[in-house]
């Protein structure tokens, strides 16, 4: 499929051309883009929109899509906590790529997974159901305010909704800080007050039955 890119500020300089033509295989996804254009190493931050439509990486692409590659905005937009939410798997590398810089001397990372068992039942698998724009809002609250209580750089933070099998991630976060310290405290903090304030609920689906579990599970 063809598909043509559009590119914004410091990647137009660096491709030399503001618009590329590509040639990509059929199920592509936008994530595949910037590899394809050979023009370095993804920068941290970068969003992706297809058809003027703000997009995940993981969208996929048809003949024709016109994929715009948006670096962040100035005014301090790459401080500015990445927060995902919905049912694509978790890429833990996106994560650290959003918080990863020169003045980051450590990154600290979370991740939970759905365990084979819980309550003394064995688990099939979990479903997520989120309050869309509430739970954005409040985990990006949550990511603010432990960067500033920890004095850390950045962070990002993705849950998925939906069904998530056993031993697949449900979330993922990444802390950025000059040392390791704050990093460390400021992630166990994020996850700890993720789950009781953030409006998502998961339903326990057991071999013999199922059950939701509120906030605070």
């Amino acid at each position: 499929m063809r598909v043509t890119v559009r590119l914004f500020a410091a990647l137009r300089e660096r491709a030399g051309s503001g618009r590329r033509e590509l040639e990509l295989p059929e199920g592509a996804i936008a994530g595949d883009v910037f590899a394809a254009l050979e023009i370095g190493d993804e920068p941290p931050g970068l969003a992706y929109a297809v058809n003027q439509e703000y997009a995940e990486r993981s969208a996929a692409l048809k003949d024709g899509d016109e994929v715009a590659l948006i670096p962040p905005v100035s005014g301090g937009a790459e401080a500015e906590p990445l927060v995902l939410l919905g049912p694509e798997p978790i890429d833990l590398d996106r994560l650290i790529a959003h918080v990863a810089g020169p003045d980051a001397g450590a990154i600290a990372t979370f991740t939970g997974t759905v365990r084979e068992s819980a309550r003394d039942r064995q688990v099939l698998d979990l479903e997520y159901e989120a309050y869309p724009g509430m739970a954005e809002r409040e985990i990006a609250r949550i990511a603010r305010a432990v960067v500033a209580e920890h004095g850390c750089l950045r962070a990002a933070i993705w849950h998925r909704t939906g069904v998530v099998a056993v031993g697949e991630a449900s979330v993922g976060i990444a802390i950025s800080s000059a040392h390791r310290g704050p990093a460390f405290d400021a992630c166990e903090q994020a996850i700890d007050t993720l789950k009781v304030t953030v409006p998502i609920w998961k339903k326990e689906r057991y071999a013999d039955g199922e059950v939701w579990i509120g906030q605070g599970a």
